[in-house]
């Protein structure tokens, strides 16, 4: 999934000229095409769990733009057609925006076998679709050190398909969160930018509320960065669905770490992308859902909310739900005031469309 991320250029152009002149010409073998988020200077970082590594690549689409509506309809059928095959044979796995150019881009799945391909496109202003070479790209990467078990233990994905369920920039480190092979195998990590290397990650639990339960082995599906109280938090969406803070102050490597559930937003749910703004001087988050659409969630008083620690329903961090907004799968902050959303409609059509911020 896309993430939306809190962009915090520290250095500036400093940072940016460091960034790019850490990548190297050459091809980017990946192995699968994941999560999506954006770095300095057009750089976009990309998951690729299969191969349990996490890409930096060189967009050279670093020109500042003003943000268009941009509205594609049926951008499943137009990928497939650009890649020669047909729209069952793709999946759009996240969408994320180049908060620079405003160009929209694309992590997909060429294919259904073993033999799948993975394919990064990006999509400009006049709405033309272009694929982002990878055979001859500057990139980096960097392997983490104890990626999920490849082996699937049900009818599910393997714990390695889930080594990366989200990705976000700041400050100079991509967050990451997923599965580890550790004891407590829900993982956040902090990976400096550029590249050296990974450590372990922190192990975080969680006591989820609607199954009366401490938790260790769900993995964050999606999360934002988050002020609270003067320090740097992120605020993660767990599966049936508790919403956790967690300090980013906490986060050590080879350290067991408790997250502070904040609300339940109801069972029976998978949380899919959120995104932060602001509006009307009150900060929100939009969180799209498998099972109960998109919430606007105000988070203006979050730390005024005690941590959940009994068995509970709904309850917590209030939310609304955007009556208006149904079959949204992926989500991304293209402006300040608007949003991309891909949208399923009749058919199984998916629209790729610029939404205002509700």
């Amino acid at each position: 999934m896309r993430i939306a991320t809190l962009f915090l250029f520290a250095t500036g152009l400093g940072l940016a000229a460091s960034a790019a002149s850490s990548l190297t010409m050459g091809k980017a073998d990946m192995k699968s095409a994941g999560v999506l988020t954006f770095g300095p200077d057009g750089i976009l970082f990309a998951g690729d769990p299969a191969a349990g590594s996490i890409f930096a690549i060189d967009t050279d689409d670093n020109k500042a733009t003003a943000g268009v509506s941009v509205d594609l309809k049926a951008a499943n059928e137009k990928i497939a057609a650009l890649l020669g095959t047909t729209a069952d044979q793709i999946t759009i796995n996240d969408v994320a925006v180049n908060p620079v150019s405003h160009k929209v881009y694309f992590s997909v799945t060429r294919g259904k076998s073993t033999d799948a391909t993975p394919v990064l496109l990006r999509l400009d202003a006049a709405g033309k679709l272009s694929e982002l070479s990878l055979d001859r790209v500057k990139h980096s990467k960097v392997a983490l050190p104890n990626p999920g078990s490849a082996e699937s233990k049900g009818r599910g994905p393997s714990p390695r398909m889930e080594s990366i369920t989200d990705l976000a920039y700041i400050d100079g480190k991509v967050y990451v969160a997923g599965l580890s092979n550790e004891e407590f195998s829900s993982s956040l990590r902090a990976i400096s930018f550029p590249f050296t290397g990974a450590d372990r990650g922190t192990s975080v639990e969680i006591f989820h509320g609607a199954h009366g339960r401490f938790e260790t082995a769900a993995p964050v599906r999606t999360f934002v960065p988050y002020t609270i109280a003067g320090k740097p938090h992120l605020l993660a969406a767990y599966t049936c669905t508790p919403l956790v803070k967690f300090s980013l102050g906490d986060l050590k490597e080879g350290q067991k770490v408790m997250g502070t559930t904040i609300a339940e937003l109801g069972s029976g749910n998978r949380p899919l992308d959120m995104i932060k703004y602001s509006k009307g001087g009150k900060d929100y988050i939009l969180m799209s859902n498998s099972a109960r659409g998109v919430m606007k969630i105000s988070v203006d008083k979050i730390e005024s909310y005690d941590s959940i620690t009994k068995k509970t329903d709904i309850t917590g961090v209030p939310y609304e739900t955007i009556a208006s907004l149904k079959g949204v799968e992926q989500l991304d902050l293209y402006d300040s005031k608007n949003a991309i959303m891909l949208i399923k409609g009749e058919g199984g059509a998916l629209d790729l469309k610029t939404i205002a911020l509700p």
